[in-house]
């Protein structure tokens, strides 16, 4: 039985009679054209072909399931043939994503179409490439989803309005079939909620059977149609953690908020020179064109690269505040905050200790010596370490920024390989350009999920 509140926010959040009519319509012309064919066998799979999917919702997925018995050369062959002609007489024009191989996206009466090709195999213990088991998931969801169908469409809502949702690289949440398994699994969205209150990382979720194998995410649910996979393998600990604290928030103190969140407030530059005033800090950004390759290989190196960043700074003596980084579709941007944009002139340099006698000498010599003039003080021995008080390289973070010590660190491949073609450095306010408005305004009023519905903003 729904609460008021959840029939209310149902009746906001169902989709609506003429979003279903358009959806299967579309579908429907796109299995029609693949099964006739004659190579391959249409099926919707996802939200939609589970009936789960949330009001506006615009993404559409149908597999072409080809025979076992094709090579994995010739899959990727046939099955790029067939979904451009798929999408040609339809009259829509395609491009080329790439997930474990290639698919076609296209654009069809405004949804979002992907189209992939797959093996048509007999159970998920037969799998021959990754996206083989999805049809497996529609599957048993359909058989087993029952009058849950409701239930699924709030916890997708509530972990969409809590930022939560979506097991990209960038958001590492649920994924829609992991909210499926956990409303399926505890018997309804109240129950999730309130089992979820309780989690602690190495919680394990076994959906039918014990996994075959050992996990080590925070979070484990065994995949009911492959035991040696765990659904939740892209929740990170921080999503995870989110999610705990808006389940106990709600049990608390349940309210709309929790489903269908205010429009978060616009930011300017002159809001942003605000807040770095008050804040007493100093914002930077390098930004640079993002390299051409699906999320899940760029945000890991866009990781590494800010870590390495943030590391570069630490060394240069400037103190951070913190760090994070978004890719969008053209370009990407890696956002510092420090305590401060310039450092002191002097630093001080740690050498050998003393009893070590040739690298001491060598010190020594050096400072004594050819550097001698750019010494301020030093060298001298303090607790038996060697020590020199010597000019700073960069005293200006903006400086440092621009500098090729940029191209010296830990930067992922792709990463490097885009910013040889050039970067852009921003300060404070410029950070504020188009693509990037709401990942400034989220980092600098960071806050945890909850405390956004507290306080009645996001």
């Amino acid at each position: 039985m729904k609460s008021p509140l959840e029939k209310e926010v149902l009746a906001k959040v169902r989709p609506t009679d003429e979003e279903i009519c358009q959806v299967c319509a579309v579908a429907a012309r796109i299995i029609d054209e693949v099964d006739k064919s004659g190579l391959a066998e249409g099926m919707v799979v996802g939200s939609v072909a589970r009936d789960t999917w949330v009001r506006g919702d615009r993404d559409l997925d149908i597999f072409m399931l080809f025979p076992p018995d094709l090579s994995r050369e010739d899959l990727e062959h046939e099955g790029l043939a067939l979904a451009y002609r798929v999408f040609t007489a339809l009259g829509a024009r395609a491009h080329e994503k790439y997930a474990e191989h290639p698919y076609l996206n296209a654009t069809l009466e405004g949804l979002d179409v992907d189209l992939v090709p797959c093996y048509r195999v007999a159970s998920g213990y037969e799998i021959r490439s990754a996206v083989d088991r999805t049809p497996f998931h529609t599957r048993y969801v359909k058989a087993h989803i029952g009058d849950y169908r409701d239930d699924v469409l709030l916890l997708k809502q509530f972990a969409i309005s809590g930022g939560v949702y979506g097991s990209d690289q960038m958001t590492g949440g649920f994924s829609g079939y992991l909210c499926e398994l956990l409303v399926i699994h505890y018997g309804g969205f109240p129950r999730v909620i309130q089992a979820a209150s309780r989690w602690r990382p190495g919680t394990v979720i076994a959906v039918e059977a014990e996994g075959n194998r050992e996990f080590h995410e925070p979070l484990i649910v065994i995949d009911p149609v492959d035991p040696g996979r765990n659904v939740a393998a892209a929740l990170s600990l921080t999503r995870m953690a989110d999610f705990v604290e808006l389940c106990r928030g709600y049990l608390t103190a349940p309210k709309e908020a929790f489903f269908l969140s205010p429009a978060p407030p616009g930011i300017t530059r002159d809001m942003v020179e605000d807040i770095i005033r008050d804040r007493g800090t100093a914002l930077y950004a390098l930004v640079f064109m993002t390299p051409p390759y699906i999320e899940e290989v760029v945000v890991p190196q866009l990781k590494r690269s800010e870590a390495s960043l943030a590391s570069l700074f630490t060394r240069h003596g400037f103190h951070l505040t913190r760090a994070d980084s978004k890719m969008n579709g053209i370009r990407s941007m890696v956002l510092v905050e420090l305590e401060s944009g310039s450092a002191p002139r002097v630093r001080r340099h740690r050498g050998p200790p003393v009893w070590n006698l040739e690298n001491a000498e060598k010190f020594l010599a050096k400072y004594l010596g050819p550097d001698a003039s750019s010494v301020f003080a030093g060298p001298y021995n303090e607790e038996g370490v060697y020590i020199v008080e010597v000019p700073r390289a960069y005293t200006d973070a903006g400086s440092l920024l621009a500098s090729p010590e940029v191209m010296g660190v830990g930067l992922g491949k792709h990463i490097r390989i885009a910013l040889e073609g050039g970067w852009e450095v921003l300060k404070d306010e410029e950070c504020v350009i188009p693509g990037f408005e709401e990942f400034v305004r989220d980092f600098l009023g960071k806050s945890s999920p909850l405390v956004k519905v507290i306080r009645g903003v996001q």
